[in-house]
Parts: C-alpha cells; structure tokens; sequence
C-alpha cells in the first residue's frame, strides 16, 4: 500500500512538472471586486488562485484574513494557495483551513515550529508548503524537503507588489530542483514576485512549477 500511495504522489508529482501551473495574487487584484478578479483568473488560465495573507508584523501591510477567504470560497472551484506572511503561523494555520484553504504555506522565518506546521497542516488534509525569503538559504529546509508538498521562493521581498525580481534567487529555484531529481522528493517549487513576460522564461528553465503573478497578470502584461 504504501509503495503504490508513493508512486501516485510521484505520477502526480511527474504530471505538474510537465503542465506549469499559473497562480494568480489575489493582492494586486481590486479589492472591492474581488469576486470579478476570480473570474478573470479563472479566463485567462489560472490553475490556483494565491491569497497572501499579512499581519503587519512578519511584513508591515496588512491584507486580509479569514472571514474574506471563506466568504470567496464558494466563488470559484480553484483551489486557495494562502501563503501565510504572518508569526506564529501555528496559531492560525487551521483557522485558515476551515476559512477554505487548500494549500497552505508559512514562512521557515516565521516560526520554531515549522515540523509542528507541517504535520498541523497535513492532518487535516490539506497540501503543506514552506516559503522563504530572499536571503534565506535553500539549506534552511534541509529536514523539512521530504515532508512539504511545496516550496515557495519569494523573488522579490515579501510584502509589496510590483518589485523586480531578483536575480539570485533563481539559482535556489535551480538548487531545489537539482535536490529533488536527486532525492526524490515530491514538493512543487513555487515563485513569487517579479514574474512578467521577460523572467517567466527564466524562472521556468530554472525549475519552477507554480508561477505566482500579480501585477503582471492583472494588467495583461503575462500571457499565459
């Protein structure tokens, strides 16, 4: 049995790295038209939709929280990617879930805790990604590669839209991927920040399976 729950996970795994998926940030959408800004991502392509959610704290905006996410969920039938820019992800990892999260995704700086997050996360059903910053190493993930489902690289400093993406973090996206054909890990590497219609080749070729735009996307500058 659990050979074969491993090789759906790898079949799984082998079917997203051929189809690179468009996940659409909800923050450069209209916020007073949010339900429209679903629709415009279900048109033009998007495979998930990203909802950032800030506390203030961990980044200074703030966004929104769990009673927005739960009144969009029955808006559309993509799954939420909520990556949690918030501390102590742990406190409100299931309030989120419950809210209509389908992936969930706390930042390795955020938290002590981030096996706990993992499994916290996983219990109750749902797909387990890590995020770091620019300057986090790759090597900060070492013992949590083989339990997450997806890794999310910020290209741009968490927190604000419209930033360039920076160049070195692409050679993480490259470092990652080069670790999981080596051990075979099943997470997806996800980017996000400062994809346009001139770094998505670039961050494609490097290794990446979800592309997160929002700027780019909301005003028709990334075709799909």
């Amino acid at each position: 049995m659990l050979i074969l729950y491993r090789q759906v996970v790898l079949n799984y795994y082998n079917y997203m790295k051929k189809n690179a998926l468009l996940s659409p940030s909800l923050l450069s959408a209209d916020f007073s038209n949010l339900g429209a800004a679903l629709k415009t991502i279900e048109d033009k392509g998007g495979s998930l939709v990203h909802i950032d959610v800030m506390d203030g704290h961990f980044v200074p905006p703030v966004s929104y929280g769990q009673p927005v996410i739960a009144s969009l969920r029955s808006s559309t039938k993509l799954p939420f990617d909520v990556h949690l820019m918030v501390e102590r992800p742990e406190l409100s990892i299931s309030s989120f879930i419950d809210a209509g999260a389908d992936y969930v995704t706390f930042h390795a700086e955020a938290t002590a805790h981030a096996d706990r997050c993992i499994q916290m996360i996983h219990e109750k059903g749902k797909k387990a990604g890590v995020a770091i910053c620019p300057s986090t190493p790759v090597s900060a993930l070492e013992y949590m590669l083989p339990y997450v489902d997806l890794v999310l690289v910020m290209t741009v400093n968490p927190g604000w839209g419209g930033q360039k993406l920076i160049p070195y973090t692409v050679d993480k996206v490259k470092e990652l991927a080069a670790l999981q054909e080596k051990n075979k890990y099943s997470y997806l590497i996800s980017v996000d920040g400062g994809v346009n219609a001139q770094t998505l080749p670039v961050v494609r070729e490097a290794g990446t399976d979800i592309v997160v735009s929002g700027s780019a996307f909301f005003e028709g500058k990334l075709q799909w």
